[in-house]
């Protein structure tokens, strides 16, 4: 992948025609008001000029009353039109921040699913991807000040600048070298914080992990019950100091750094000061310029001081966060959003399952960051129409086989045909399709039953009678009055909540509401006893009749149910057969069997009848 810079210019000019291109009128717009009312400040600074004049003129008996009037009546009106300007150019900005704030972050949600998902392994990559989503609340504000300093603080420093020039040269020249000390401050703040930020991103990745351990629903009820509520609690105050404490080394440290060259700057003014005072004493500019360049030189200097020791501060202290945004917007995509399109365009079925299976050849698979490969040397054919179970031990390999298979891991070695595509190659889009499945990790959806089935095939409208007929067929009856399609599943707002059993057959419902050609079921009733997992792999070799179907198990009695069952261990391939086959010779699935023996002491004809 190309090597992109990623220098302060660089990044700023990036983000700048982003924020433009999300919302181009506006920003437009905002751009002729910053203008304007820049304009306006060096505008205030001129009527206040011809209104001291017209003071000292009165005051010598050469100005009439009317002479002072209009003077004063102008710099009323200008300082009026100078504070509406002011509102409405922070009302507006306001307005685009909010709307930006909503765009770029659909943008990363949107970019988020076009990466490969095994980088959701790396814990660098989750890092990254926190500064990312800090860096996008703050990507408005970073760019509003550039915005701010080129157009608005540009257009007063232009006009202001001429109309010092036009007194005095020196004036502007002195100013204006009063400030590289603060310039340089800036710097140095930026490299602290922008330092600060790549510390400071696994930290607080581990303080908000703590702190919903504390907060959440799903963690509540087992850290209280347990007492381990005040663990946690340590374990995030903990956190949270070590965040405030590296913090706070960084502000000491710019702050002092901003301290001693600020010293030049307050001297650059005092010497502005003087030299305006020398020009009056000596005639060469006049009282009444005198009073407004005087009076402004306050205005000047906050302005100044504004865009160096607040400004740039505070984007100099968000550099970091929006550098990582970028970063992983420019992360090589697997699944480019556009080749979602063009695969549904050529090929709206998916794989073709029904003829071509899943073959795996010499597969091997290796997680970012460990030594051991997670799966070795594996070849596999899944035949069209054919159920096979997968068993092992606990790390055996299996839920990674199954993300290999279904294409959402490719292989670090070898490859992989998931309905004749190469998943080394296929996009998101196309390599899932027809693809369907319900996972040990299954989610529970704070939304309505309807939703909580339908968002696996949300591409058209939702039908209520093929909702029905999944989980009827997953086995959930609805109850009229209780449980319908409508029933909000979250307590958390003004819903119900389900048991255990009935969230997993929602799971199931979910995944078989899916059209598909290929599904799988991986470890999704491992919380419930195996004879109630036996009644629902049952149910399921009905429902995959016709269909490659996947079934990944630690449990025995219900892979027996599978046309074929291969066995892992070590993320190999270590044997394979029928049940009676892999019963009838020594090996890792006799020794499984014999072990979990105790569960399956039903007669034949009582599992059959399951």
């Amino acid at each position: 992948m190309k090597q992109r810079s990623y220098s302060f210019f660089t990044v700023t000019r990036r983000l700048l025609l982003m924020q433009i291109q999300a919302l181009p009128l506006s920003n437009i717009t905002q751009v002729i008001m910053h203008v304007l009312h820049g304009f306006s400040f060096a505008l205030s600074v001129i009527v206040s000029r011809t209104f001291f004049e017209a003071i000292t003129g009165a005051a010598a008996g050469q100005v009439d009353f009317m002479g002072v009037l209009f003077p004063l009546l102008l710099l009323s009106a200008a300082t009026l039109g100078q504070q509406i300007m002011n509102g409405a150019d922070n009302f507006h900005w306001m307005v685009i921040t909010r709307k930006t704030e909503g765009k770029l972050r659909a943008y990363l949600h949107r970019k988020i699913s076009a990466l490969d998902p095994l980088l959701f392994e790396d814990p660098s990559f989750l890092d990254d991807l926190n500064k990312a989503k800090e860096g996008v609340g703050v990507i408005p504000s970073y760019c509003s000040i550039f915005l701010a300093i080129i157009f608005f603080y540009g257009s007063y420093f232009i006009s202001i600048g001429a109309f010092l020039f036009s007194l005095k040269p020196i004036l502007l020249l002195t100013l204006l070298l009063s400030f590289i000390p603060a310039l340089l401050a800036q710097y140095v703040r930026g490299q602290v914080f922008t330092a600060l930020e790549e510390a400071n991103a696994p930290l607080r990745r581990e303080n908000e992990y703590y702190q919903r351990t504390l907060c959440d629903r799903e963690y509540f009820k087992e850290t209280r019950t347990l007492g381990a509520f005040t663990y946690f609690f340590r374990l995030f105050t903990e956190t949270l100091d070590l965040l405030i404490h590296r913090t706070w080394k960084a502000q000491s440290k710019s702050t002092r750094w901003q301290l001693l060259l600020n010293t030049s700057t307050f001297a650059g003014m005092a010497a502005s000061a003087y030299l305006l005072f020398l020009a009056t004493m000596s005639g060469e500019i006049s009282v009444g310029a005198f009073a407004a360049v005087f009076s402004a030189l306050s205005a000047i200097f906050y302005i100044m001081q504004e865009i160096v020791s607040y400004r740039l501060r505070d984007a100099n202290q968000n550099l970091g966060k929006v550098t990582n945004f970028l970063k992983v917007l420019d992360r090589e995509e697997r699944f480019p959003l556009s080749s979602h399109e063009e695969a549904a365009h050529k090929d709206p079925g998916g794989g073709d399952f029904a003829a071509q299976g899943i073959v795996a050849e010499q597969v091997s698979f290796q997680y970012p960051g460990r030594e051991e490969k997670a799966v070795q040397d594996l070849s596999l054919t899944i035949a069209p129409g054919e159920t096979l179970a997968i068993v092992g031990e606990n790390g055996a390999g299996k839920s990674t086989l199954v993300r290999l298979l279904t294409g959402l891991y490719r292989p670090s070695s070898g490859r992989v045909l998931c309905g004749g595509h190469d998943t080394n190659g296929s996009s998101g889009g196309f390599s899932f399709r027809g693809i369907s499945g319900v996972f040990q990790k299954y989610q529970r959806y704070k939304m309505d039953l309807r939703d909580n089935v339908f968002l696996s095939e949300a591409s058209g409208e939702p039908t209520d009678g093929e909702i029905t007929k999944a989980l009827d067929e997953a086995g959930l009856s609805l109850e009229p009055g209780r449980l319908d399609l409508d029933t909000m599943l979250s307590p958390e707002f003004d819903g119900i909540d389900l048991s255990g059993g009935q969230w997993q057959r929602v799971a199931i419902g979910r995944g078989l509401y899916r059209a598909n050609g290929f599904i799988v079921l991986d470890e999704p009733t491992a919380a419930i006893d195996p004879i109630e997992e036996s009644r629902i792999y049952t149910q399921f070799q009905a429902l995959a009749r016709g269909k490659c179907a996947l079934v990944v198990t630690h449990r025995l009695g219900s892979a027996r149910l599978a046309d074929r069952i291969i066995v892992m261990d070590g993320g190999r391939l270590v044997d394979q057969g029928s049940h009676e086959e892999l019963l009838g010779r020594p090996g890792k699935y006799k020794e499984m069997w014999e072990s979990q023996a105790q569960w399956y002491q039903r007669d034949a004809s009582t599992e059959l009848s399951l």
